[in-house]
């Protein structure tokens, strides 16, 4: 089993990458955000920790889950209020993706692992994975995406770029580049070209 993480700014368009991999290639694709997500659901150390971290703060559901909006509008308010969250949450997301991958290795019963996380370099999944894929995408292009299929202003896309590192960073730790400015059936020919030399270098 090779464990493969996939990583690209929003907008990128790795979504529908990710829905062709499912399909098409013997692989379990596990989303970093939907790990986070499970992991601050009420009832589990995550949960408990942030809400001992963020006490009288206006941040909870009725039903006692946390208010995503309120939740992010508090953590953007100042970056010592990020760094907390973030070093309650990341390292706990770690500790489940490994545990994920140390499972389906056991088992041995798929080919890849698959890992989408927009943090990828930063929170240190390189010396994790195998192998890191970046997904290439122009900012113009991200931009259009972002406007029609969110809904976001020029002020947030500038924002969201501001604080993702520079193309260079990510084309310096990943091994292979898939380039998606064009349609969705150009870039499947590039993933399937991505996933044909993982297995030539597995033979050889």
């Amino acid at each position: 089993m090779k464990f493969i993480g996939i990583t690209g700014g929003v907008g990128a368009g790795k979504s529908e990458i990710l829905k062709f991999i499912q399909k098409n290639y013997d692989a379990r694709i596990i989303l970093a955000d939907e790990v986070a997500h499970e992991l601050m659901k009420p009832g589990t150390a995550c949960y408990r920790e942030i809400k001992k971290a963020f006490w009288g703060e206006d941040i909870f559901k009725p039903s006692g889950e946390f208010h995503p909006e309120k939740l992010a509008a508090v953590i953007f308010s100042g970056e010592n209020k990020r760094r907390r969250l973030n070093g309650i949450v990341h390292p706990a997301v770690k500790e489940e993706i490994l545990e994920i991958y140390r499972q389906e290795l056991k088992k041995g019963k798929i080919s890849y692992l698959i890992l989408e996380a927009a943090l990828l370099i930063e929170d240190g999944y390189d010396k994790i994975c195998d192998r890191l894929w970046y997904i290439d995408t122009d900012k113009d292009v991200r931009r259009r995406r972002l406007k029609e299929s969110r809904g976001y202003s020029d002020e947030k896309i500038d924002e969201i770029f501001a604080s993702q590192l520079p193309k260079e960073v990510y084309r310096e730790y990943c091994s292979q580049v898939i380039d998606n400015n064009g349609t969705l059936e150009e870039t499947i020919v590039k993933v399937r070209e991505a996933f044909a030399r993982e297995e030539r270098s597995q033979v050889e």
